[in-house]
């Protein structure tokens, strides 16, 4: 199915929840977001884990078919955390003797300390976008942490310049993205929550970065920034430290978490010429939302946003709800979002 053409088409922001006869759930939440490896959160032999993460992913997306979504992803079956998959294959990083850092929730946590010059030796997410390609026909989306967001969750032991760190990361992003793409992925993420946890760092080189990452990538390109999952940060501010300054990047798509912190949407405002991909799912209501309150919330971010321009998407975390509650929000998303677009007047109602 090729990318979508009707108004309001839906989306996930990456994750959705593995099974539980793969993940030890409680595991995963001890270790919050992890930096660097963390096997013990998986229940399957290393030797059979490859098949299990492709049987997880499978379920994924059969999923989010079921549930209406026009552009689906693998649902991160895979990984551990949304960034420690592609950080940890990089050459220039010790995992094995970690440093710890303050994350932005207060707490410290164990980072990969970066001891060389940081350089993609080989496909990290290939085989994973091949994977997702060859198992739906849908429209299909791929994510990566974002070169700043590298950049922030390694203790620097080795670049003088911390701008010339996160254009390394940048570089290895690009060819990255250039993989997925010639690999038939349609949209590609970036995320990129840490500018804003660091605005002043993001606005000297963040932006840069995120352009260097992008740069020659073809098609949908998102870049994604969040205040932290639900299931981790229960008292989220309203508004954004960093937003308005990515209308100058290269991203042609900005998505945003906003049902959970009641965003002011007036900021949206700056965002023109983007799509925006509004979260309209609140993730830490345990609640599967009516299709009645999705499409109140649409309607709101048409205040701001031209119809052409507004992709409905869960807030980001998703992969710590129970599957039914995902399910369930999914498809509510899917038909408030189908309520609106038939008031639009528009097609695929």
């Amino acid at each position: 199915m090729p990318y979508p053409t009707h108004l309001l088409p839906t989306t996930v922001v990456g994750s959705y929840p593995q099974p539980a006869w793969l993940v030890d759930r409680a595991a995963l939440h001890r270790h919050g977001v992890p930096r660097v490896g963390a096997a013990d959160i998986w229940r399957v032999a290393p030797e059979l884990l490859e098949g299990a993460q492709d049987d997880a992913t499978i379920l994924a997306i059969r999923d989010m078919e079921r549930a209406g979504i026009d552009i689906v992803s693998d649902g991160e079956a895979r990984r551990e955390s949304y960034s420690n998959r592609f950080a940890l294959a990089l050459d220039g990083i010790d995992a094995v003797h970690p440093a710890e850092i303050a994350t932005g929730t207060g707490r410290t946590t164990e980072v990969p300390r970066v001891v060389g010059r940081i350089r993609r030796r080989a496909p990290v997410e290939l085989r994973d976008a091949r994977f997702l390609r060859a198992n739906t026909d849908r429209a299909t989306k791929i994510t990566l942490p974002g070169p700043f967001t590298l950049s922030r969750q390694v203790h620097n032991e080795f670049y003088a310049d911390e701008a010339e760190l996160a254009m390394d990361y940048a570089v290895a992003v690009n060819e990255e993205l250039r993989d997925l793409k010639a690999a038939g992925i349609d949209a590609v993420q970036l995320d990129e929550p840490w500018v804003r946890t660091a605005p002043e760092a993001a606005a000297r080189y963040g932006i840069a970065a995120i352009d260097r990452a992008l740069a020659g990538i073809e098609g949908p390109t998102i870049v994604h920034l969040c205040f932290g999952y639900a299931a981790v940060v229960a008292d989220k501010p309203s508004g954004y430290s960093f937003l308005p300054q990515l209308a100058a990047c290269a991203a042609t798509q900005i998505s945003i978490e906003a049902a959970q912190p009641k965003l002011d949407l007036g900021v949206l405002a700056d965002l023109a010429g983007k799509t925006i991909l509004l979260g309209v799912l609140d993730l830490a209501d345990p609640a599967v939302e009516t299709a009645a309150t999705v499409a109140a919330r649409l309607r709101a971010g048409l205040r701001w946003v031209a119809p052409e321009r507004l992709v409905a998407a869960p807030d980001c975390g998703m992969k710590y709800l129970p599957r039914a509650t995902a399910f369930g929000k999914l498809r509510a998303m899917a038909e408030g979002a189908a309520t609106v677009r038939r008031e639009l007047g528009g097609a695929a109602g």
